[in-house]
């Protein structure tokens, strides 16, 4: 099957698109714009000349991906990119920058899910099966691994991290990284539990359930931080070991229990 391209469109003749898309009523791809196969552009979305994008995704009215960087000393001129996988939805008005710096890239993922009016900025790096609520705003160079859920409302700083299978609360204020497999949540935010729902939904065992539960108290029992990991290391599990080597990692700090 051929591309199906509304007459109203404008798709440069310098962009290159797969087979089977749909480019729908005054949407406008750019000159330089890759699309594989199989993506749904709803009317007026816009695909920049930065976005490299695979397979299966649907595009709502207004998506606008591949903006530059929201950052006064741009060069427009500078060769930067915005790569996207296959599978995900970006719902009405999502909003995505491009990197800052010549050859970088934002990236995206797999089957992730933007609703409406949430933005992603540039150099940030998305995993695979994220949610994002509405009203969302992500600030640059964040990394947000796989299976994270960001209620609507959030506002996360630039350079953050968000671990695997977190869950951010609505309307919290992200300064610091957001711990895997835990609830963050407030204004200032702070961890208020294992996400117990998304990882029995998810399909975790009861042991390992059992294992996080023990690390999180281990964790925020009082006393050193170096004493508390090195508890939670000796539980000698592959999930609290991630999330030790998480914490190891974390640069700007992360939130943690009031």
């Amino acid at each position: 099957m051929t591309n199906q391209i509304h007459p109203t469109a404008i798709v440069s003749g310098q962009a290159e698109l797969g087979r089977d898309n749909s480019v729908g009523p005054y949407a406008i791809i750019e000159d330089g714009a890759v699309l594989g196969n199989n993506n749904r552009v709803a009317a007026h979305a816009v695909i920049k000349k930065s976005v490299h994008m695979q397979d299966d995704n649907t595009l709502a009215e207004h998506v606008v991906l591949g903006g530059i960087p929201q950052y006064t000393g741009f060069d427009e001129s500078t060769p930067t990119y915005l790569e996207i996988g296959s599978g995900n939805v970006f719902r009405e008005a999502v909003t995505i920058n491009c990197a800052l710096h010549e050859g970088e890239r934002t990236r995206v993922g797999d089957r992730n899910f933007l609703m409406h009016a949430m933005h992603i900025g540039h150099d940030c790096i998305i995993g695979n099966d994220v949610t994002f609520g509405p009203s969302t705003g992500i600030g640059g160079h964040v990394e947000i691994a796989d299976k994270a859920f960001i209620s609507g409302g959030v506002m996360v700083h630039q350079f953050g991290k968000i671990g695997r299978f977190a869950m951010v609360g609505g309307n919290a204020k992200i300064t610091q990284d957001v711990l895997p497999f835990m609830i963050t949540d407030g204004n200032p935010a702070s961890v208020r539990g294992l996400n117990l729902v998304g990882l029995k939904r998810a399909g975790f065992k009861m042991d390992d359930i059992k294992a996080l539960k023990q690390a999180y108290q281990l964790l925020f029992r009082g006393g050193t931080l170096e004493d508390n990991l090195s508890a939670i290391r000796a539980l000698n599990h592959d999930l609290t070991g991630q999330l030790c080597d998480f914490i190891a990692h974390s640069e700007r700090g992360f939130h943690r229990n009031k």
